[in-house]
């Protein structure tokens, strides 16, 4: 049913002045032509719905489609059902169809010609976060190219890199720079981050980066100083799937903290001035207290670990 609009109630209200006044009344007292109260007048069944603009489309039209032409686009899609627009007009217009492609097309939508789209693929469904339960049991790493636009002092084309650890269990990090992402430096980095974090690391997270994988290496089954390193020190080192950072989600979600915290209101004159820097922020990070982490900060959670499990 259409909807009823002001207008509608308006000549509604004409139809009932003129049928108790007369015709000439209402015209006068709504200032209307008398013309225009007849023409409503003779519309008017006693509802509001026959007082409605009927539709203006030309019940025929001088180019529409021919019976013979339809005809002919409904024999040839019956033989051509997968044909896309463009291939199948042209095979009409093999057989003298003079249309244009956008009337072929509203002919085609019309009469529902089209091939039923497929069902879209299924909305992706993370699967439960594995919660770890102690400090160590797996830390994601991560590397961090750091902002040209923060290396003041440092000669044009040279670059910095932040690595990062984080221990999935507690937040804490541990931040440290280097000149280059290599797998040596990566090594050196995963050294330092387990004589700071002072618990014993089991799993060490990454992505495929070349600093920790080798995946185009000439020797099957070769291993970066980062993995050497790993299997003397007993670390289990897992490997996210390619092209999925959320994998990695915690190292990653740090990372653009430090854009907006750090990166953003610091600049670095060497190696040294930004380690120096990069340990005070740490110091602040590991300090501050986070939602996940129920408003303790990553010390106070280790702390309170630590002294519910007497250690």
């Amino acid at each position: 049913m259409a909807s009823v609009t002001q207008d509608m109630l308006y000549r509604q209200s004409v139809m009932r002045y003129a049928e108790k006044n007369g015709v000439t009344a209402a015209a006068r007292f709504y200032r209307k032509t008398r013309q225009w109260v007849h023409y409503w007048k003779r519309r008017y069944n006693g509802t509001v719905q026959s007082l409605a603009y009927l539709s203006r489309r030309p019940k025929e039209h001088p180019n529409q489609h021919k019976a013979e032409e339809l005809k002919l686009i409904l024999d040839m899609r019956r033989r051509n059902p997968k044909d896309g627009l463009v291939i199948f007009w042209v095979k009409l217009r093999l057989r003298d169809y003079k249309r244009t492609i956008p009337a072929l097309f509203r002919v085609m939508q019309r009469f529902g010609l089209f091939e039923t789209r497929k069902a879209k693929k299924p909305k992706y469904i993370a699967k439960p976060y594995e919660q770890m339960k102690y400090p160590g049991q797996r830390v994601q790493v991560d590397v961090k190219f750091v902002p040209r636009e923060c290396m003041k002092g440092i000669e044009f084309g040279e670059r910095l890199y932040q690595f990062t650890a984080i221990d999935e269990y507690s937040r804490q990090r541990y931040l440290e720079g280097f000149k280059d992402n290599s797998s040596y430096s990566a090594a050196r980095f995963i050294v330092n981050a387990t004589r700071y974090f002072g618990f014993k690391i089991e799993c060490v997270q990454t992505d495929n980066g070349m600093e920790f994988v080798k995946h185009f290496s000439d020797k099957k089954g070769s291993l970066t100083q980062f993995q050497s390193l790993l299997q003397r020190l007993g670390i289990l080192h897992k490997v996210i799937r390619p092209f999925t950072p959320r994998h990695n989600g915690k190292v990653e979600r740090s990372h653009r903290k430090d854009n907006e915290r750090f990166y953003s209101c610091h600049n670095f004159y060497s190696l040294d001035d930004f380690n120096k820097q990069l340990k005070l922020y740490n110091k602040d990070y590991n300090a501050f207290p986070m939602r996940p982490l129920n408003w303790f900060s990553p010390n106070q959670f280790l702390n309170s670990f630590y002294r519910n499990c007497n250690i």
